[in-house]
């Protein structure tokens, strides 16, 4: 029986998912696994108990991932759960920048008791007058599950567009319409594009990566739009950028000091995943990866160790063991079931930066001794008997 703690709300349709190994425990240093959206973590006391957190939600900046790894917790997260909700509010965000909507909202509110308010809005609609995005260039950096169905719907709407992403896998490439320029070089994007939207994780490589030197590069009133992170943007730089006329408008996901009210910027309160199929597509996700994680040792979408599928373990025994990626580990576990007279069925061993899983389907159940003599092993963080 496993424990599981959820330390924000997860949707029911999501919890409903668990079978009868698992068990709600509302003491997150007793859970065995645990799901989470925006709580953070840094500074949580993670326990030997726990084993994993899935993430209802792509972004895991609030998790503390080389901690996790070091001991042995492997962290999930949902890609693509929840795409189509962002991808039709950086629709909607286009459509805000490139009309003035939200200033004739404003003022039609401004105007409310005024009794002859649809023939005043009649001489003022003109100050509100905005362009068509049919025709128009737009620039998608990160071609992802978000991106790559932002850059679809686009060029379904009409838009001429150019797509970079130079870590492109297989599978986006194939889902990415023919229409789509692929562009080598970012700045090809700066220079060519009317609309820019940013779509990669946030990190030390990516951070601030639309900065001052990148806007000198953009034509002149293009609209920025950011629904992937706040600090991948110089904010600084876009308010600045503004005021000057370099940007036309800056469309963000992400309330701060620095932009909420800003003239030019038009900011919604973190609202990209905040739609009810969002939040079902992504705990339905998270409790299956910690599912079949927990049951079987499979490893899928985890953000701090490798992929790995074994299946459902029809041996006598399953044996997982997370460990630093460096050589002679597998001889050495190996070698422990050797010198039992256990018998490896199957093995598969896969590494991802610095951290590595091996998996050993046995003939024979492991013992104590030898998940004792695994675990002594120097640069091993956790090792689990599956079965």
């Amino acid at each position: 029986m496993f424990k599981y703690n959820c330390l924000n709300p997860i949707a029911k349709v999501g919890l409903d998912g668990f079978d009868d190994n698992f068990i709600a425990c509302d003491d997150f240093s007793n859970a065995d696994c645990v799901l989470v959206r925006s709580a953070k973590m840094h500074d949580m006391e993670l326990s030997d108990k726990l084993m994993a957190v899935a993430r209802a939600g792509a972004g895991v900046n609030n998790i503390p991932l080389d901690k996790c790894a070091e001991k042995g917790i492997v962290v999930f997260n949902t890609p693509g759960a929840n795409a189509n909700g962002v991808k039709e509010l950086v629709l909607a965000g286009m459509l805000y920048a490139s009309r003035g909507i939200v200033d004739g909202i404003n003022w039609i509110n401004s105007e409310k008791d005024d009794p002859d308010v649809a023939k005043a809005a009649e001489k003022q609609k003109k100050q509100y007058a905005g362009s068509e995005i049919s025709g128009k260039k737009l620039g998608v950096i990160g071609l992802g599950a978000i991106g790559i169905k932002v850059a679809n719907a686009a060029v379904n709407l009409g838009m001429e567009v150019y797509g970079y992403d130079p870590y492109i896998s297989v599978d986006a490439a194939w889902n990415l319409s023919r229409a789509i320029k692929h562009v080598l070089n970012v700045e090809e994007i700066y220079a060519n594009c009317d609309y820019i939207t940013i779509h990669v994780p946030l990190l030390d490589s990516t951070r601030h990566m639309i900065n001052k030197e990148a806007i000198k590069l953009m034509k002149d009133s293009v609209i920025l739009l950011n629904f992937a992170r706040d600090e991948l943007v110089d904010e600084e730089s876009v308010v600045a950028a503004l005021k000057v006329g370099k940007l036309k408008k800056y469309v963000s996901d992400f309330p701060n000091p620095t932009t909420a009210g800003q003239e030019g910027c038009i900011v919604t309160p973190h609202l990209g995943a905040s739609t009810a199929e969002s939040e079902d597509n992504c705990a339905v996700m998270a409790v299956k990866e910690l599912q079949d994680y927990m049951e079987n040792g499979n490893i899928k979408n985890s953000v701090n160790f490798p992929k790995i599928d074994m299946g459902v373990c029809d041996k006598q025994g399953r044996v997982l063991i997370l460990h630093e990626n460096k050589a002679n580990m597998i001889t050495k576990f190996a070698s422990f079931f050797g010198d039992a007279g256990i018998n490896i069925a199957e093995m598969n061993n896969k590494s991802k930066g610095n951290n590595a899983v091996s998996v050993f389907d046995l003939d024979t159940p492991s013992t104590d001794d030898i998940i004792a003599k695994i675990n002594a092993v120097p640069g091993v963080y956790k090792v689990r008997v599956v079965k």
